[in-house]
């Protein structure tokens, strides 16, 4: 397998260096300069965009210097179209031919007229915006990057402002991994479970933008207590069909993917699809547990361990739509995702007393598998008026299901003093959810009035079982004690109340969400049942201030409900490591989040985000570990009983420092303050937590585009310990091999790091803990991409849809 794996690293590295080398001995380049002057003063204009593009897709863009100057380099021949555009200023285009036998072409003076009204929103400006800031969102128009013909969708959510990816390919949004990802506005449950997937799956092309909501208005659900994440794909075809395909190959560690997207629309009828899948093969990695007890008998328990595993993944999502005429529109959702891990593991046990004499020891043998799917659909009619094209009438249906398997089968040998018997356990659980929505957006003047019903009706299944080896009868036997069939349904009623108002150099957000939350909780075997009957009122307030051309203040508060999620839920004890069990907790009730947040935005040669936020919250939910000193076995669970409070700060930085070479810096950094109960005694824990990143591209003439990044996470900080901290590090090269057709791109990570390890060191008033585990964090990675069809108009989609981000676990696992 080494010897493979070195062959193919030597293959994709020659081609690679073919490619370059071959591509800079046949092109030839052309350069493209020019003055941009203001028509009246004739004085030079700083920080306009210069945008060059052909009829289908940007090529590059520049600023202008203090001179007002610009250069590029670099252009192959053929026809284009440079757009000039900057705030405050109108918007200029000029049809260039470059050719072979024209090396330099210079424009000289382009002036541009002022416009006679000033914009109400802050914008970096090519021919489109590349980032947007409006009241309650920061918006990354993935079309006006050159770059996402080569990237992946989570490759490009590292240029993101308040978007960062840590070294184990999480997504995080100022830092925090609590937040919801939408897809065009709506929930995915293949984005849900498996984010990592289907992000390096998903070819940024097939993206349109991506809107980062950090204050969310009353509309949305009040869960997802960082903020929300909504990628909008790309559906521009008119009366043709457009589409890319992106091959892909990750070693030592992972194995081939594929991804895609095709969008195809003829007449009044559209439709989109994006599909991926992967295959992957985790080598052999080691792990181990080290508690230290002071109860009952003192002890240390020393656990080694090997695992090793594989999985699949395959996802499939369609948008469909209808334009019945102008005024009305009907659309449709469907996809599929399943995927499948299998993972073997051996470990040794030992436990002795502080003196060195042994308790028990035992080697254990599990291979287990996991297994999840899920499908889901949804239809929506809007209808818009004659009277003004803004006022919208929306209605929604959507359902989902998923289901979520386990099986563990444990072996027990080499026993000294350990009588627990073989044994096997299953938990088999589904999760259905059926949401209906009415909506109603009025705008009256510069007041924009929004107002909605919501029903949300989750059905929520665990069947889970445990089977003990029964050496009289060579079977195993099913333990009633470990066995039950828990039902968990949540109905959601809500209703809201929104306003938006915008002034010329102001604008004002604000609105009021009503929920009603019923959960019934049964265990059918067991006849007992929880029930839990919540209200809230949850309120958002967001300010946008444009102080001068270029530059804006943001300033939003918004409390959000954190509902203890299925995972959380369940009673199913997990024994696949009988030292330490992990469950979940049916009496869990919501948490309500105190958000506060105020950002700085420039928007020059230079672009600049800098925000401070502050948030705290009472009786949040907190993963705990207990020891209980008579079975010797210490359980995971989840209780309400923190007090969190955050104050941080986070940056953005996106500077130019050349023509062909750019700096990206970003990072977040809070200080975190935990308190609670554990066993009866005041538990508290502080200390920072964030990262920072960076990130160096440079342009060849050839085309080959370099990029190098690094980025650094603190330790985690929990109640009872914290985690490690790790560095990553990264540089990848990529190429269009056949213009706008036909892309190369490869990448190295973490060169020097053959395993990333994980320790976490928690303590009780019982005990001590510390855990290793690795994952491998050395990687070499070779993506093509093929794009085909042609792009010229949109298909029409629902301006507001479903968005359900009211359950905890959204996003990446590991929030407040």
């Amino acid at each position: 397998m080494a010897t493979m794996a070195h062959r193919s690293l030597s293959v994709i590295g020659l081609l690679l260096l073919v490619t370059f080398f071959t591509s800079m001995a046949q092109q030839k380049t052309a350069v493209l300069r020019g003055t941009v002057v203001d028509s009246a003063g004739n004085q030079a204009l700083e920080y306009v965009t210069v945008n060059i593009r052909t009829d289908s897709a940007a090529i590059k863009t520049i600023l202008t210097d203090a001179s007002g100057k610009f250069e590029l380099p670099g252009l192959a021949p053929g026809k284009y179209v440079a757009a000039f555009v900057a705030v405050g200023y109108k918007s200029r285009e000029l049809p260039i031919e470059l050719t072979a036998d024209m090396p330099e072409l210079d424009l000289r003076k382009i002036e541009l007229s002022s416009e006679a009204e000033t914009l109400d929103e802050v914008v970096i400006t090519a021919t489109r915006p590349i980032v947007k800031q409006d009241i309650d969102r920061l918006t990354y128009d993935v079309q006006a990057d050159p770059e996402s013909k080569i990237l992946t969708a989570l490759d490009l959510m590292r240029k993101v402002p308040l978007l960062s990816v840590d070294g184990d390919e999480n997504v995080l949004l100022q830092g925090n991994g609590n937040y919801r990802i939408f897809i065009n506005n709506k929930p995915s449950d293949m984005i849900a479970r498996n984010p990592k997937e289907v992000l390096k799956a998903m070819p940024a092309e097939s993206i349109e933008k991506i809107e980062v909501i950090t204050t969310p208005p009353a509309r949305y659900e009040s869960e997802g207590l960082a903020g929300i994440i909504n990628i909008i794909t790309n559906k521009n075809v008119d009366n043709g069909y457009r589409g890319s395909v992106n091959l892909n190959y990750r070693a030592p560690a992972g194995g081939p993917g594929v991804g895609g997207s095709v969008t195809i629309k003829q007449g009044k009828f559209g439709a989109s699809a994006y599909f991926g899948g992967s295959l992957s093969q985790r080598p052999q990695t080691q792990s181990n547990y080290e508690r230290t007890t002071h109860i009952g008998q003192p002890n240390i328990l020393l656990q080694n361990g090997f695992n090793e595993g594989t999985s699949n993944f395959t996802y499939l999502g369609t948008e469909l739509s209808y334009d019945i005429d102008s005024l009305n529109l009907i659309t449709g959702e469907i996809g599929v995702n399943l995927g499948q891990f299998g993972n073997d593991l051996s470990q040794f046990s030992n436990t002795s007393t502080f003196d060195g004499a042994p308790i028990q020891e035992f080697n254990l043998y599990n291979r287990g598998k996991s297994r999840w799917g899920g499908y889901h659909g949804g239809l929506n009619y809007q209808k818009g008026f004659k009277q003004n094209k803004d006022q919208l009438l929306t209605f929604s249906y959507r359902f989902s299901s998923y289901t979520d398997a386990q099986d563990n089968r444990m072996r027990i040998t080499e026993r000294f003093n350990y009588q627990v018997p073989d044994y096997n356990q299953t938990n088999d659980g589904t999760q259905d959810e059926h949401t209906v929505q009415l909506d109603y957006v009025h705008p009256v003047s510069k007041l924009n009035i929004e107002g909605g019903v919501k029903g949300i009706f989750r059905l929520n299944n665990s069947d889970f079982r445990s089977a003990n080896f029964d050496e009289a009868t060579g079977s195993f036997v099913e333990d009633p004690t470990q066995t039950n069939t828990y039902e968990n349904n949540q109905y959601i009623l809500s209703a809201y109340n929104s306003y938006q108002y915008k002034l010329e150099k102001w604008g004002f957000s604000a609105g009021l969400r009503a929920e009603q939350t019923i959960v019934k909780a049964d265990f059918i075997s067991s006849h007992s049942n929880v029930d839990q009957n919540y209200f809230n009122f949850i309120p958002s307030i967001a300010i946008n201030h444009i102080l001068k051309q270029g530059k804006t203040l943001n300033l939003g508060y918004t409390q959000r409900v954190q509902r203890p999620g299925i995972w959380n839920l369940n009673p199913f004890v997990d024994r696949s490591n009988p030292n330490f069990e992990y469950s979940g907790n049916p009496d869990l009730r919501p948490v309500l989040n105190n958000n506060f947040n105020l950002r700085y935005s420039s928007f020059g040669k230079a672009s600049i985000n800098i925000g401070l936020n502050y948030s705290f919250a009472n009786n949040t939910i907190q993963r705990l570990i207990n020891y209980n000193a008579e079975t010797g076995v210490s359980r995971f669970t989840f209780e309400n009983i923190g007090k969190d409070r955050s104050l941080g700060t986070n940056i953005s930085i996106n500077y130019p420092i050349t023509k062909k070479l750019n700096l990206n810096v970003s990072g977040d950094m809070s200080y975190i303050w935990l308190e609670g109960i554990v066993d009866g005694e005041e538990t508290r824990n502080s200390g920072m937590r964030g990262y920072i990143y960076g990130g160096l591209s440079y342009m060849l003439d050839d085309g080959w585009r370099l990029n190098g990044n690094f980025s650094y996470s603190t330790p985690y900080i929990m109640l009872q310990g914290q985690s490690n901290a790790f560095p990553y590090y990264g540089i990848s090269a990529s190429k269009d091999l056949i213009k706008e057709k036909l892309s190369l791109s490869g990448s190295i990570s973490n060169p020097f790091n053959k395993f990333r390890n994980y320790i976490n060191d928690m303590a009780g008033p019982s005990f001590t803990q510390s855990s290793f585990s690795q994952n491998y964090y050395r990687s070499f990675n070779m993506s093509l991409s093929y794009r085909f069809g042609r792009l010229k108009d949109e298909i029409r989609k629902n301006r507001r849809g479903i968005k359900n981000d009211d359950s905890a676990g959204g996003g990446q696992q590991g929030g407040n």
